[in-house]
């Protein structure tokens, strides 16, 4: 299972503050994928 689908399923059925960490985990995972997309159209 990928981490993105592990992360969207414990969001189902975890306790707030837990849910808050895997929401910012999930941010920061976009955050790195947007910007080597990013790198990848400026160099590509």
């Amino acid at each position: 299972m990928s981490i993105d689908r592990f992360i969207i399923k414990k969001l189902d059925n975890c306790h707030e503050q837990t849910r808050i960490n895997l929401v910012k985990l999930f941010q920061l995972r976009i955050q790195r994928a947007e910007k080597a997309e990013n790198n990848n159209h400026k160099t590509g």
